[in-house]
């Protein structure tokens, strides 16, 4: 109890010194959980991005060439069709799911009954679920008897579904597209965004002799599995070189076939964010060793300002160990305090943040690790305690008598 009395009257002795200390080892441990915080933002808001789709797909779309080929001039449109779908589907051995797309151009008209509303029509295969990650609630997906015997079936969203049908379920209920009924056989909510949201899925087949399409597709979509970076990237080629044969262009127009690789975006992404987090370490240790640097001044200063008092105490009979071990519990005590301070006010702001802050695909839900915000806190009052150390040792090495004729 003594000592502790001893060290708050030394605070209260030094109160703007002291106080500048605590700020400076606050702020540090302050700014670092406010910098992990944003990092994490960042890291969550990337991923974000990613949520609604396979981070393993791969994306195939048809463009215009750029460079005469196979003498064919350049400017000529590529087209896909269901058969370049099953080529890849069969040649490609690493494919875990695999879809054409179709493209209907607008938006088009969908009624039920008295209500109706302007949506995004998307003609797919059964494994588009699995692209771009589409949660089932109620019925189905469309499957592959669905294909097969081109059969007149939509899967809406729930959104969609509480616009037509308000309060009744759609499940088993018939909607009018392009005064065709289409039965309702699923509903699935998507968490890519409200235009997401917006999408009523049809089988592939139907839809082209609907709207016309022939054996037209759009796009072909596939999974693959683990695969590394380097894989996909051979996986690509491989695609490439094979609708390059199918459809007579050079494989070194990049205009004529885009392809779209999500791993190594993915990986791009990643590698991005691995060196922003790093930057955050090396700013918030660089500022917390500020502070620590702060806290072994102060104490300095106080062993020079007690040099006599310390001498009255050893020549008293004080030993070495109730010397420094006053002086490391002080500069523990200031720096648990205000690491502490720092802490809780970091973790407090980055929680009011993740409230008034929306989740979009640049910045989403600013939060840290517990474990680490509590193992830099500890690390903190371990530095402060060695910032404490080294002018303890050095005020009891004071002999008595020098100390005493200290002026």
């Amino acid at each position: 109890m003594d000592r502790w009395l001893e060290i708050f009257s030394t605070i209260r002795q030094n109160k703007l010194r002291t106080a500048l200390t605590a700020f400076s080892v606050a702020w540090g441990i302050f700014m670092l959980i406010i910098l992990l915080g944003a990092g994490k933002g960042l890291e969550n808001g990337f991923k974000f991005r990613f949520k609604d789709d396979a981070v393993n797909s791969i994306r195939v779309g048809s463009g215009q060439t750029s460079i005469a080929y196979g003498g064919l001039q350049s400017g000529r449109q590529i087209q896909f069709t269901l058969k370049d779908y099953e080529a890849v589907k069969n040649a490609i051995k690493d494919i875990d799911h695999i879809s054409a797309r179709y493209p209907i151009k607008g938006s088009q008209v969908v009624n039920y009954k008295t209500k109706n509303g302007v949506y995004d029509l998307t003609p797919i295969h059964p494994d588009f679920r699995f692209i771009e990650i589409t949660n089932v609630l109620q019925g189905r997906f469309i499957n592959p008897l669905d294909i097969s015997q081109c059969r007149k079936v939509a899967v809406i969203s729930d959104a969609i579904e509480k616009e037509l049908f308000e309060n009744d379920s759609a499940m088993e209920k018939y909607i009018q597209i392009s005064s065709i009924s289409f039965k309702v056989v699923g509903i699935y909510k998507d968490n890519g965004g409200e235009n997401q949201s917006k999408t009523i899925y049809l089988p592939i087949t139907t839809a082209q002799k609907v709207f016309n399409g022939q054996d037209k597709i759009g796009r072909i979509l596939f999974t693959i599995g683990n695969a590394s970076v380097e894989e996909s990237k051979q996986i690509s080629d491989e695609t490439l070189n094979l609708l390059s044969k199918r459809l007579n262009f050079s494989k070194e127009d990049d205009r004529a076939v885009f392809i779209h690789n999500s791993i190594e975006d993915f990986e791009r992404v990643m590698s991005v964010l691995t060196g922003i987090n790093g930057f955050i370490w090396i700013v918030g240790i660089g500022t917390i060793i500020a502070g620590i640097v702060g806290v072994s001044n102060i104490m300095l200063i106080v062993v020079k300002e007690r040099t006599k008092e310390i001498g009255i105490k050893k020549a008293l009979g004080a030993t070495p160990f109730n010397i420094v071990s006053q002086i490391v519990q002080e500069a523990v005590f200031i720096t648990a305090l205000s690491g502490y301070i720092g802490l809780v006010l970091g973790i407090g702001l980055l929680e009011l943040l993740a409230k008034f802050i929306p989740s979009n695909e640049m910045f989403s839900n600013p939060t840290v690790d517990l474990r680490i915000a509590i193992s830099a806190t500890v690390l903190l009052i371990i530095a402060g305690a060695l910032a404490g150390l080294f002018p303890a040792m050095r005020a009891a090495s004071i002999k008595p008598v020098e100390a005493l004729r200290d002026e």
